[in-house]
């Protein structure tokens, strides 16, 4: 059974930290919680890739430029949410590549663990295991050493995970399910999500296999409770 929770019992009354594999990821998963954080103790968001992946081909939008707008829009969805440019953290990784980098999981690691003793984050927020995309699984697992590390505990946010497979809940190894009401922030969330124009089809024309968020996908993340599970670490 779901356990619904405030924002002050998952992050323990200080900031949280949360890593999006992409710019979007953030305010898909945890648009409402980052406005909870946003307008208490604060938060620190850390992009893993530079999204530059998402529109294979495109000359009008080749992956430099593509990059410097993903970034850009990451910027204004945190600032609709209530952050500033300061709580942003990129790591400039290479999109969809994230697995090849295996051998520096343990440094990416202690660059985070490190963080979140810097800003006294007492909760990680890092996608799903179930998440059927490299860079999502790569982020998990380096989000499960950084917690280790850390001493503080792991909620997985699960992004693709249900799109795919209804089952996923029987795959994660986890102590709870937690529901976070996001009533009070769903306008701000709506319009995060809306921010990261190029993920809507609205900005990169020339790429016929270029990635567009699916509106029926976008409609669980619009209504309804985030969810999080409290991973066995």
């Amino acid at each position: 059974m779901p356990q619904v929770m405030t924002f002050e019992e998952l992050s323990q009354g200080a900031p949280i930290c949360v890593l999006s594999p992409h710019p979007d990821d953030e305010s898909l998963g945890c648009g409402a919680l980052l406005a909870a954080a946003f307008s208490g103790p604060g938060a620190d968001v850390i992009c893993m890739t530079d999204g530059s992946a998402s529109h294979p081909g495109s000359t009008d939008w080749p992956p430099d430029r593509l990059a410097q707008l993903r970034a850009t829009e990451l910027q204004r969805a945190i600032e609709i949410l209530g952050g500033r440019s300061e709580n942003i953290t990129h790591f400039v990784l290479p999109d969809g590549r994230l697995p090849a980098l295996s051998d520096r999981f343990d440094e990416i690691a202690a660059r985070i663990s490190q963080r979140l003793r810097t800003n006294g984050a007492r909760s990680l927020f890092a996608p799903a295991r179930t998440d059927p995309h490299c860079d999502h699984e790569a982020t998990a697992e380096i989000a499960a050493r950084a917690a280790r590390d850390a001493g503080v505990p792991l909620f997985s946010y699960p992004i693709w995970s249900a799109w795919y497979d209804q089952q996923y809940r029987e795959k994660l190894q986890y102590k709870r399910e937690i529901h976070f009401n996001t009533g009070f922030a769903r306008e701000a969330k709506d319009r995060a999500i809306a921010a990261h124009r190029s993920q809507h089809g609205t900005i990169v024309r020339d790429s016929p296999d270029g990635f567009v968020l699916p509106e029926d996908f976008l409609a669980g993340f619009r209504a309804g409770p985030e969810i999080f599970f409290e991973v066995e670490n």
